[in-house]
């Protein structure tokens, strides 16, 4: 192979690597058909004894022998591109491996069978990766969620599952999809971030911020995450509960698990979805009632979206301190009233006043996590809710990320600062040896 032909493999390895391969017609009916034969040729009862590395080596001696069997006229790029393709299909997700191989690309947007997004550095980009029809896709979306027990048809076609790494996946298949099935996938980093990451390379909080969360997971405080879909809750959430000590009992509840615990002390318990008979569903509410039955030292909800939301303040009433959630909302105060909408949907019949009161004796802190305009992450209010004055829950805020503007290349400006209130969790604080310094809620300090 002479230099210019090796440096133009390199240069089409490298756009497969970023986007997936360019693939022209002829090679998809060339890979379709030697798919389908060498799907007659293999045992896959008996090759299910293999290695995972033993088997991709078979599957790659085997496209070579149909290859010449074929004497198909490819060259070697393409060649081992077919042989790549084929064993993603036979023992991954098909064209999703590139991408989900891809450490820079944080979801994955199926919109059609031919139409892929991914979101790098919280920007949405069009991606060359494509599926051979809608036939296909269908194939790999119900080798997904047969994978965690799940099912998707016509009769049930929606469902939420999760892949081997922990990455969320929502699937949307006709009629309720009306252009075809369609995906999408929220990754999550197989080494989980770590607050210096925030504060160093994601500029997302500041150290006194982050020395004040820590302190607060430490002392059994209990704290709601509030933010948008992907403003980082889940991950804040990740690495909050990470300085429980491991001495602690953890009960985890969630929709579809994804948190990443590293104590090693966790019970983890995922909710179900009713059979094809309409039974058999087990909600959040229910998980987190037979939750208090398990002697937890915390319950950790991944996110609160329910009648759960009565059972949750109940719990953090009743000596289970530290409990931590997520909520969908755009500002700590509509966090509060979603909760308490939440506490209505139990059919608990609750005055609103009785309902507040719950909400500002369970809850002592509320940190809101927004993803900017320009796609980066920030902890933007931490909020300490003080009691009831009437009947409004009162609240003071102890950090605030302020936006001054734009800059010409599109990204947000602004920076972080104290209120100069001293919160009143700080006694708490210090009975579990955590003190916070007074200059820490200086209002002259700022952090870019």
């Amino acid at each position: 192979m002479s230099f210019r032909e090796k440096l133009n493999a390199v240069r089409v390895e490298s756009v497969e690597r970023q986007q997936g391969p360019v693939a022209s017609d002829a090679y998809k009916i060339l890979k379709g058909r030697i798919h389908l034969k060498l799907l007659d040729k293999f045992d896959l009862t008996a090759l299910e004894t293999l290695a995972p590395e033993m088997l991709r080596q078979e599957i790659a001696t085997m496209v070579e022998r149909l290859l010449q069997d074929e004497q198909a006229a490819i060259n070697d790029v393409e060649r081992r591109s077919l042989i790549r393709d084929i064993q993603h299909e036979m023992l991954g997700f098909g064209p999703l491996e590139l991408l989900m191989a891809d450490p820079t690309v944080s979801d994955i947007l199926v919109n059609s069978y031919e139409q892929i997004y991914v979101e790098r550095k919280g920007k949405l980009e069009l991606t060359n990766v494509t599926f051979t029809d809608e036939k296909h896709l269908l194939r790999i979306i119900d080798k997904i969620v047969s994978l965690v027990g799940r099912r998707i048809d016509e009769s049930s076609p929606m469902v939420d599952a999760r892949l081997p790494d922990g990455s969320r996946v929502n699937a949307v298949i006709p009629p309720v999809a009306l252009d075809g099935p369609m995906m999408s996938i929220r990754r999550f980093a197989h080494i989980p971030l770590k607050m210096d990451n925030l504060i160093s390379e994601l500029k997302s909080l500041t150290p006194d911020m982050a020395i004040m969360l820590e302190g607060l997971s430490k002392a059994k405080v209990n704290m709601i995450i509030s933010g948008g879909t992907g403003a980082g809750k889940t991950t804040l959430l990740n690495i909050l509960s990470g300085y429980i000590p491991v001495s602690e009992r953890i009960v985890t509840i969630e929709d579809a698990a994804e948190l990443q615990m590293q104590q090693p002390h966790v019970v983890r318990m995922e909710t179900r979805p009713m059979n094809i008979e309409g039974k058999g569903e087990i909600t959040q509410r229910a998980l987190v009632r037979n939750a208090l039955r398990m002697r937890p030292d915390r319950i950790i909800i991944g996110e609160v979206r329910g009648g759960e939301a009565a059972d949750m303040l109940q719990a953090m009433n009743t000596g289970h301190e530290g409990s931590l959630t997520t909520i969908h909302a755009n500002t700590p105060r509509d966090a509060l009233s979603r909760l308490e909408n939440m506490v209505g949907m139990a059919n608990v019949n609750l005055p609103h006043k009785v309902t507040r009161q719950q909400i500002a004796s369970a809850i002592t802190v509320i940190i809101q996590a927004i993803r900017l305009t320009d796609g980066k992450r920030k902890i933007t209010s931490i909020q300490e809710l003080t009691g009831m004055e009437g009947d409004v829950i009162t609240m003071q805020e102890i950090f605030a990320f302020k936006q001054t503007g734009i800059g010409l290349d599109g990204e947000v400006q602004g920076y972080f600062h104290a209120t100069g209130v001293r919160p009143k969790f700080t006694e708490r604080l210090r009975s579990f040896g955590v003190a916070l310094p007074d200059a820490m809620f200086d209002p002259a300090r700022h952090y870019q």
